[in-house]
């Protein structure tokens, strides 16, 4: 079945740039001097132990933190100068524990993702429900269309609000931690609905905390340490066994999966357990 959500061809101009950047709260910086391109198209996944600066680059680049210093730009444009229904056009956002509305049935909550779309003089349309039944389908929550999204598992859940995010059609998401509170196959499951809306040609990117699952669905790493970043590129130039160990302070060995050949990280073993 042909999708009719839109996926955009990747071209030349990054999808996201950002140049000395500077985000935080207040007037105080958590995260300092960012200089990261997202290719369009790509996976790009932000790694890095708690309290590294991932979640909040991702709300710098969401636009919910504006820049302290230096430049967002969003296909080549500054991303100050998108009016919010633009820019909610080109990038959704999912967060790390959206507030689920009490009583809302499915098949509402993910037609609100078509809110950017609506204004006094255009109401919902038949193209609105075309497309948020599609975002459904490609979910796998078109069975619960008629449930109550706070009876559903935490898996459930996920997919709905990652629905609600297609429904917003745009060609960039951003999805923060979105594996969170799930169990392993929970996890599978999510990744791998990323990496089919990743095969249709979105970009992506994704805070994970699981370096051995970031590496197995990423095309891109980008490292967090400190607030700064301290490497980028693809999982086998981001995760090498001096830069895990530095970084988040493990002694490991960084072997290649048995199943794809992705780096995976392997611990050392404590003497005392040897």
């Amino acid at each position: 079945m042909t999708s009719i959500l839109t996926s955009e061809v990747a071209s030349q101009v990054a999808a996201l740039e950002v140049r000395g950047a500077s985000f935080g709260y207040g007037a105080h910086p958590v995260v300092r001097d960012v200089d990261v391109d997202i290719r369009p198209g790509a996976f790009t996944v932000f790694i890095g132990p708690n309290a590294s600066g991932k979640s909040t680059t991702l709300k710098g680049l969401a636009r919910l933190l504006p820049p302290l210093s230096g430049s967002v730009r969003l296909e080549g444009r500054d991303a100050a100068d998108y009016r919010p229904r633009q820019y909610a056009r080109r990038l959704a956002m999912l967060p790390q524990a959206p507030i689920t509305p009490p009583d809302v049935r499915v098949c509402d909550l993910v037609l609100r993702g078509r809110a950017p779309y609506q204004s006094l003089l255009r109401q919902f349309s038949r193209r609105d429900e075309q497309v948020v039944a599609e975002a459904m389908r490609l979910t796998g929550v078109e069975e619960l269309a008629d449930r109550r999204v706070d009876e559903l598992s935490g898996g459930q859940r996920q997919r709905v609000w990652i629905a609600v995010s297609l429904a917003q059609e745009t060609p960039i998401l951003l999805l923060d931690e979105p594996t969170t509170y799930l169990d392993l196959a929970h996890q599978i499951e999510v990744l791998d609905l990323c990496a089919r809306l990743h095969a249709e040609g979105r970009t992506l990117v994704v805070v994970l905390h699981d370096l051995n699952l970031a590496a197995r669905y990423a095309t891109d790493m980008v490292l967090f340490r400190d607030g700064m970043v301290a490497a980028h590129g693809s999982p086998g130039e981001v995760l090498t066994a001096p830069r895990v160990s530095e970084v988040f302070g493990l002694g490991c060995d960084v072997v290649p999966d048995p199943r794809t050949g992705t780096p995976m990280i392997v611990p050392e073993i404590p003497p005392h357990l040897r």
